[in-house]
């Protein structure tokens, strides 16, 4: 609970414009966790400018080498959109089934289930079960898992935004007995939502997909 109020003052704090400096002075923190606290809370230039020539010449040094970082990424990301899309209809099926054997429900009730915090996990497992298993939109129901002191209505309006569904496909949601601001959330807080379709058929052949795949994997290891 400590290391939650340390992250939350720290959080806070830098929110006001304090450097790293300053705020390592009010919290007994390493450097590296503040770090990796704060680093998508880059400074703006007026924040900056109110420092001492020491601390600003450090915080813009910080923001050179953020922005260096996210044009190196974004060449990634291009060459990604390049190399890897749009999927074939197979490839699509893989991937959702490579996601499905990480996060989907294991269990044969005739249910295929995908639960995640990811607002973008679960518009591509939605997105997969309506394009590679024909599974019709309106067959998707959704569950979330939440905490006690977060709003209800507001969440669900959220998810049924993210993933275009209207809300009477929500079952009621399970509330955690335990509170969401107790806990140093890293999520992206909106609760854990899961994407249920009872279809027997469809699910036997998807666990059965990854089964195929785990023995491929199993024979073609080599000794060693």
């Amino acid at each position: 609970m400590a290391n939650v109020l340390a992250r939350r003052k720290a959080l806070k704090l830098r929110k006001l414009g304090k450097s790293y400096s300053q705020i390592k002075q009010e919290i007994a923190v390493s450097k590296s966790t503040l770090s990796l606290w704060l680093k998508n809370y880059p400074l703006s230039p007026e924040q900056i400018y109110r420092l001492n020539h020491t601390e600003a010449s450090r915080e813009k040094y910080r923001n050179t080498m953020r922005l260096k970082k996210e044009t190196h990424l974004q060449k990634y990301y291009s060459q990604a959109q390049t190399t890897l899309l749009p999927f074939s209809n197979k490839e699509l099926f893989i991937a959702g089934l490579f996601l499905y054997w990480g996060e989907g429900g294991k269990t044969q009730n005739g249910t295929l289930s995908i639960s995640n915090t990811d607002p973008a996990v679960l518009q591509f497992s939605l997105l997969w079960m309506n394009k590679s298993l024909c599974i019709p939109k309106e067959k998707v129901n959704v569950l979330l898992h939440l905490y006690e002191d977060m709003c209800i209505e507001k969440t669900i309006d959220y998810w049924s935004n993210i993933l275009k569904l209207p809300e009477n496909q929500f079952g009621k949601p399970y509330i955690k007995k335990s509170k969401k601001t107790d806990i140093d959330y890293k999520g992206y807080g909106h609760g854990t939502c899961m994407l249920r379709v009872c279809n027997t058929q469809i699910t036997e052949t998807i666990l059965m997909s990854i089964k195929a795949v785990a023995d491929y994997s199993n024979l073609r290891i080599p000794e060693l």
